[in-house]
């Protein structure tokens, strides 16, 4: 059994042998190469901005969602319950599609293929950056309220000077998961059209007919970029700690 298992293993291995692999497609040292290796690159920057917007937008309409869920109103509760379990339960994939599709056929409202990934994004992530304020806003103990209002607050005042700064420090490594989650979801909005890092790797597979490597590129691609980004909310947490 020990055997079979470890030829199960290296069948894999040894079929990709020198005849399989070709990784002067992506070699800086040749012009082909070269052209596409800046090719694949070429959609870093579109990543960054969709996940970057994206995750901006979401995070305030995630706020706005979670405020009403702290009123004693019932109404405003089941708003905050309705949305975030509605937009939770769409698909990311069938979002992006209904928005760029679906929408303009129903309002005659279109939207660029850039634009339209944002909404999407935005609207699927929203839903959890409003758990995730409510969760980090009711964290906070209750004589924090009672503080403000001994100041004389408002409501919004309070929330904006005593709850929110306290609340944020939780809720960062949260949010910083959230962005690492945007970023990899953001390749999904390459099936209509975006030229992100995703939508360049596909086209050059396409043209080149060399998946293993491209693909294998891609990954590296997104390991190193949400390698960076858990770096910077690492060290922002760290800040925020010793403030």
């Amino acid at each position: 059994m020990r055997n079979l298992a470890f030829l199960l293993l290296i069948l894999p291995l040894t079929s990709c042998g020198k005849s399989e692999l070709n990784w002067l497609i992506l070699s800086p040292q040749n012009v082909e190469g070269l052209t596409n290796l800046k090719f694949l690159l070429s959609g870093l920057t579109t990543t960054i901005y969709i996940s970057i917007i994206s995750i901006v937008i979401s995070i305030l309409i995630g706020l706005l969602i979670a405020i009403p869920s702290l009123s004693k109103n019932k109404f405003l509760t089941y708003l905050n319950i309705g949305y975030v379990e509605i937009v939770r339960a769409i698909p990311l994939l069938v979002l992006i599609l209904w928005i760029y599709y679906g929408l303009p056929i129903m309002t005659g409202i279109s939207f660029s293929p850039f634009v339209s990934g944002i909404i999407a994004l935005s609207i699927s992530e929203s839903a959890f950056q409003a758990e995730i304020f409510r969760a980090g806003i009711n964290s906070i103990k209750k004589s924090q309220w009672e503080a403000g209002s001994s100041l004389g607050l408002g409501f919004f005042r309070k929330l904006r000077f005593v709850i929110l700064p306290q609340a944020i420090k939780n809720i960062l490594p949260a949010i910083g998961n959230q962005f690492v989650y945007v970023l990899k979801m953001s390749s999904l909005v390459s099936i209509i059209g975006i030229g992100d890092l995703t939508r360049k790797a596909n086209e050059l597979v396409v043209t080149t007919y060399r998946p293993l490597e491209i693909y294998t590129f891609l990954i590296l691609e997104y390991l190193v970029l949400i390698l960076v980004v858990s770096y910077l909310v690492r060290k922002l947490e760290k800040k925020l700690q010793k403030d």
